[in-house]
């Protein structure tokens, strides 16, 4: 049996392709009064997080060990390869390496240092590396090769949800709102989101998100993903313009950031994650 590699679904992976490498999702959770829900197995309707009222939670080192036993079992004991979200921005990759560590060296845990398909892309790699034959150690170092290798940029209307939520800073939130510009951002190579820019309107801001993006590219093969919150006008027209930008733009897909990140960056937000594949 080849390594099986577990993610969490912050990462936005279609569900075609996790199906078809096998790789293993685990819920991260949407918190709203006495409600727990799980993101991917339980109903989230788009008004918890539209009202600014939601939380979120990683999944529990519980939640992650159960997950990663199954799949080593599954493995025939070849391993595991557990990717997920940034540790900067989530609790997630703690409770992963605090699980792994009942599995010794049959678990290895990759900070992926991003979010949404800039994750996808790292466990990507390692499933596709399993797939081809890899054991654990080049499935793992598959991985590890990803991180960092894709850039991830998105425009929200306000900074509101992401200051409530301790992801940005009160002094960036409020120079945003102060100035009435509409914000850019961009995962670091850290793992963080950072205020990259600010920009006077919503057309303006989607122009340098893209500008942002074809810098980073320039001449190579790229994959792309389009990520919304409700907002598939707005994503569509960014596939336009992405696509007139980046001729080597291989089949963008459009694709919902998912309410975990939602709740943190609110109704409308939109974002462009790429990866080089040369």
């Amino acid at each position: 049996m080849p390594v099986v590699v577990v993610t969490d679904s912050g990462a936005r992976l279609q569900p075609q392709d996790a199906g078809m490498l096998g790789i293993r999702l685990v819920p991260l959770h949407v918190l709203t009064g006495e409600q727990d829900l799980r993101d991917g197995v339980d109903p989230i309707p788009a008004s918890v997080y539209e009202k600014g009222r939601a939380t979120t939670a990683g999944a529990s080192p519980a939640e992650l060990s159960e997950v990663y036993r199954q799949a080593l079992i599954d493995s025939g004991g070849d391993g595991v390869v557990a990717v997920h979200l940034s540790g900067r921005l989530s609790s997630t990759f703690e409770a992963a390496e605090q699980a792994a560590r009942e599995y010794g060296d049959r678990v290895h845990v990759v900070d992926s240092r991003s979010a949404a398909m800039g994750s996808g892309f790292v466990a990507l790699a390692a499933a596709r590396a399993a797939a081809a034959g890899a054991d654990l150690s080049a499935a793992y170092q598959a991985a590890r090769d990803a991180v960092g290798r894709s850039r991830c940029v998105m425009v929200v209307h306000k900074l509101d949800h992401l200051r409530r939520s301790g992801r940005i800073s009160a002094t960036s939130s409020w120079l945003g709102t102060a100035l009435a510009l509409k914000p850019v951002l961009q995962i670091d190579d850290d793992g963080k989101l950072v205020l990259a820019q600010r920009v006077r309107t919503a057309t303006k801001a989607i122009g340098a998100m893209v500008d942002n993006i074809v810098e980073f590219v320039g001449e190579r093969r790229v994959s792309v993903t389009i990520h919304h919150v409700d907002n598939t006008e707005t994503a569509e027209k960014v596939n336009e313009l992405v696509c007139s930008r980046l001729l080597t733009a291989h089949d963008p897909v459009i694709s919902e950031m998912g309410p975990v990140l939602a709740v943190h960056v609110g109704p409308g937000a939109v974002g462009v994650c790429a990866e080089p594949v040369d």
